[in-house]
């Protein structure tokens, strides 16, 4: 029987970005899941901050290349490439020279907020999808951590519905408390339409704040992951109303519980067709 693939993304991991508690968990959920014999793929923003050399990163010419549109301007995307040896893991990291290279992630040396936040989450997420494709990789699942990856869903709900690529992906979606009290640029839900979207597609964004994308996530998701013991109840109402299958953050200690999960949603295709 294949191997179940599931793909992480996210905008942190240790060893190479250290924030949040999310890095500790993107570390330790994919080993733990390839250890359970999941076929595993990681990908997330090359920041400045990450040092290449001691991460032994490297580019991957052939997945390099590509353009990313945001607003009608081409941002050329570079595709890197480290491994944790011990985990005998490898981690995608998606660059690009005017969004990610800086001393800072999110914030300046002053912790202003970044105004082209939002432009650098719709770069990522749009730039994620499309280095997945260039893989040639079908994910089964996948896991997305934190507001950066906010709009991975509805691109795969719209967007890539029928690409031969994600047809079948379920989507993950986990929420966690560290997050920001700003807002995203008051054109973001605009900006980050794609083809085959309409403005209804991102209506759930118009607020440009963190619960914005919480909530817009929730929505196109398959699952939601609580990856913290106190949420915004705004979100956590959103997500009660919604039905959807839930993993309490009880639960989350247990790495059998995210297995479990993960099984449930990529055997519900294969079920239906039964």
């Amino acid at each position: 029987m294949a191997k179940t693939k599931l793909l992480f993304i996210t905008h942190e991991m240790s060893p190479f970005l250290e924030l949040t508690k999310i890095s500790e968990i993107t570390r330790k959920l994919p080993q733990a899941m390839q250890d359970k014999g999941f076929e595993i793929r990681i990908l997330m923003p090359r920041f400045g901050n990450i040092n290449e050399r001691r991460n032994r990163l490297h580019e991957v010419i052939r997945l390099s290349g590509m353009n990313i549109i945001i607003n009608e301007n081409d941002n050329p995307l570079i595709i890197k490439v480290a491994s944790i040896p011990a985990a005998r893991m490898q981690v995608y990291f998606l660059d690009n020279e005017e969004y990610f290279q800086r001393k800072h992630v999110f914030r300046d040396g002053s912790s202003k907020f970044y105004e082209d936040n939002d432009e650098r989450l719709i770069f990522f997420c749009k730039g994620a999808l499309e280095t997945v494709k260039k893989l040639g990789w079908a994910p089964d699942v996948i896991h997305c951590h934190g507001w950066m990856t906010a709009l991975v869903p509805v691109y795969l709900k719209t967007t890539y519905k029928n690409d031969p690529t994600f047809k079948h992906s379920k989507v993950v979606y986990s929420i966690y408390e560290n997050c920001f009290d700003e807002k995203l640029n008051s054109n973001f839900s605009q900006k980050a339409i794609m083809s085959g979207m309409t403005d209804e597609d991102t209506v759930l964004f118009n607020a440009n704040d963190c619960n914005a994308m919480h909530v817009g996530a929730v929505n196109f998701s398959d699952a939601v992951v609580l990856g913290s013991p106190i949420l915004s109840a705004e979100v956590l109402n959103y997500v009660k109303n919604t039905n959807k299958q839930v993993l309490a953050y009880e639960s989350t200690l247990d790495f059998e519980n995210y297995y479990n999960l993960y099984e449930e949603i990529a055997s519900e295709d294969l079920v239906s067709l039964s």
